[in-house]
């Protein structure tokens, strides 16, 4: 293995972090919002936070990323101060757990296993995740809060980890083929529901299979919509008119030109 190389910036990174540390330190104890707060009523701002940092992320904004990933970093220094107050933990055995898992699960860096590939490092890691959490099953890691579409891929991921997966693209694409011609023909509207969530997780199967991000792919598909429809609205309201008092072939003419000029 080989070293990693001489970090210069690292007194100033190792200063920033203990910064931080100090900060949160003195907000715990003397601002009475930061003493108030549990890690329950953190909960919900940091999936904001996570999200607002996914949403930067996307947008390829730099700036903004710095800013989202300095509040997330807030936030896991605001848990591991609470889980100090009460002896479970500290920043120390957090990030030592980390640090001993990343070596543990890379033997292929800190150890003498073989993996050439992107695709044999990830068969790795899943093997070890199975082997240090004997007993349960292997979707037993994939949180029950997580968005759906997201969930559909992680499930997708760790199943494939196990070798149950197609083999070729084209097997995947025959099998969305298949659940479309089901949710076409259900019969009522269970079975069409049903139908439709087969379809949908046999697409995001396959964008697996051609290397494309289905949540990624799709937040881009919203946003493009979100700007066009909104571009759209300027231009009806600069002629003078209203989107609800139009018909639908109006709307078109001006959804068409927004796409133009998108």
């Amino acid at each position: 293995m080989s070293l990693a190389k001489p970090d210069p910036n690292r007194k100033a990174k190792l200063e920033a972090f203990d910064r931080l540390l100090t900060i949160m330190d003195e907000l715990r104890e003397n601002c009475p919002w930061d003493k108030k707060q549990t890690m329950e009523s953190l909960r919900h701002l940091t999936i904001e936070e996570t999200y607002e940092l996914g949403e930067a992320i996307l947008e390829q904004d730099m700036e903004e990323i710095k800013k989202e990933l300095g509040d997330l970093m807030l936030h896991m220094a605001f848990y591991c101060r609470i889980g100090s107050e009460t002896n479970d933990f500290d920043m120390a055995d957090v990030l030592n757990q980390v640090c001993d898992k990343l070596i543990r699960r890379h033997p292929h860096v800190y150890g003498d296993v073989d993996a050439s590939d992107e695709k044999a490092v990830k068969e790795n890691w899943e093997k070890i995740k199975l082997k240090e959490k004997a007993g349960t099953t292997v979707l037993a890691g994939v949180p029950k809060s997580l968005p759906a579409m997201v969930k559909a891929m992680r499930i997708q991921e760790k199943a494939k980890g196990v070798g149950f997966d197609w083999d070729e693209k084209e097997q995947v694409w025959e099998k969305v083929q298949e659940e479309l011609h089901e949710f076409k023909t259900a019969s009522d509207q269970e079975a069409s529901t049903d139908e439709f969530g087969d379809l949908l997780f046999s697409l995001i199967n396959y964008s697996r299979f051609i290397d494309i991000n289905a949540e990624e792919a799709l937040e881009r598909t919203n946003s493009k919509f979100i700007r066009r429809f909104t571009l759209m609205e300027k231009m009806v309201k600069d002629a003078g008119k209203e989107l609800t008092k139009m018909s639908l072939q109006e709307m078109d003419v001006y959804w068409n030109k927004a796409k133009t000029q998108d």
